[in-house]
């Protein structure tokens, strides 16, 4: 089958891999219809996840129809249209009985977090969906049931950003009259605005440096905008306008913040997992006993943490990878019913075999791209 692999730093291309084959009697094989690229894929092609061996098939946001299924697979059968929860979990741990299941106990054999689709060793070694077909393994937890009048476009993102998106807004407790700041208007940064409007919150500020992202959160959502290239100090500016500082700041941007020249060399020596920059913005903006949310994904270590300022505030942490199997059938309920939608931010739609072309002008931000879905 054709997908698109991992060549070595800042390379993809599509090649033609081994078929995936049932292997345990609860796997399904899926032929994929829909799968996107996420900014998480970013960070596997910038060499900032460990473990990610080379001929890699990338992806974790899959959805498409159920082709075998294995004999112990009780609610799903051959033709069924299903989308699967990037998280790889087994259903039966601790963790996944208290739908924790993105820290599942038995889907990783080489860590302690649990396993995750395309996303290297270090997360349990499993072929990613940016391919024409997927082993899902666990197939009694994971994967859920697409209703029929729904499209691919519409519950695509119940696969990962949707849930991401929806368990920052949901674990940073955000409630009618908050003030929130959204650090990132990437996808995942812009349907967090969303979910925190849905969530009734009375004012949204977004901040970003490029500027069609900046322009599709105000025309779209509304919300006020703040560029962090114009400003000396962002931080300060946001607690001026907000005359303190926001109730809950969501970093939606992880460790492709702008890097300072050190953190360049710390990375680059494997002494420091990316920059922090998004992190050190948030303590700034957030206010006294407020909460910040890390919602993008960060590596090792890092060095000058400003846990200082997050302490002597009263500052609540809260981050990790989204339990989303959690999350997944309430969202698509909340779509089904026309009460939420995710498609605006869909900008390019492609084919599989366009993948290397597709990852460019995502990760260099070209022709206005927010988000790409691949068509095998």
């Amino acid at each position: 089958m054709k997908a698109i692999i991992y060549d070595g730093i800042q390379k993809v291309k599509v090649n033609h891999v081994e078929d995936p084959k049932i292997e345990l009697n609860d796997d399904i094989i899926i032929k994929v219809t829909s799968t996107a690229i996420c900014g998480s894929d970013l960070h596997l092609v910038h060499g900032l996840v460990p473990n990610l061996e080379k001929g890699s098939v990338l992806g974790h946001e899959t959805m498409g129809i159920i082709e075998e299924v294995g004999k112990d697979v009780h609610h799903l059968k051959k033709g069924d249209r299903v989308v699967v929860p990037f998280p790889v979990s087994c259903g039966h741990c601790w963790f996944c009985e208290h739908e924790l299941y993105s820290q599942c106990d038995n889907s990783n054999d080489y860590g302690e977090v649990g396993g995750l689709f395309g996303y290297s060793k270090t997360f349990g070694n499993y072929p990613g969906g940016q391919a024409e077909y997927l082993r899902v393994p666990y197939a009694n937890v994971g994967p859920v049931l697409v209703p029929e009048e729904l499209t691919d476009e519409q519950v695509l993102f119940t696969t990962d950003i949707l849930p991401t998106s929806y368990w920052g807004v949901d674990i940073g407790g955000v409630k009618p009259n908050d003030t929130v700041v959204v650090l990132g208007c990437g996808p995942v940064g812009l349907l967090t605005i969303k979910w925190a409007i849905f969530k009734g919150a009375k004012r949204v500020i977004a901040i970003d440096r490029v500027g069609y992202r900046l322009q599709h959160a105000k025309r779209h959502y509304g919300v006020e905008i703040v560029n962090f290239e114009e400003h000396d100090s962002t931080g300060d500016y946001i607690k001026e306008i907000t005359h303190g500082g926001a109730d809950v700041v969501i970093d939606c941007v992880g460790l492709d913040g702008k890097m300072s020249t050190f953190e360049k060399i710390e990375t680059a020596l494997k002494l420091q997992g990316g920059s922090k920059s998004a992190i050190e913005l948030a303590a700034q903006c957030v206010r006294k006993c407020g909460t910040v949310v890390l919602l993008g994904v960060y590596g090792t270590r890092y060095n000058s943490f400003p846990l200082g300022d997050f302490f002597s505030r009263n500052i609540t942490l809260k981050m990790g990878q989204c339990p989303a199997q959690a999350y997944t059938k309430p969202i698509m309920k909340l779509i089904q019913e026309g009460k939420f939608d995710a498609t605006d931010i869909i900008t390019h739609q492609l084919s599989l075999d366009q993948g290397s072309h597709a990852y460019e002008i995502f990760d260099k931000k070209q022709d206005d791209c927010i988000k790409v879905i691949l068509k095998p």
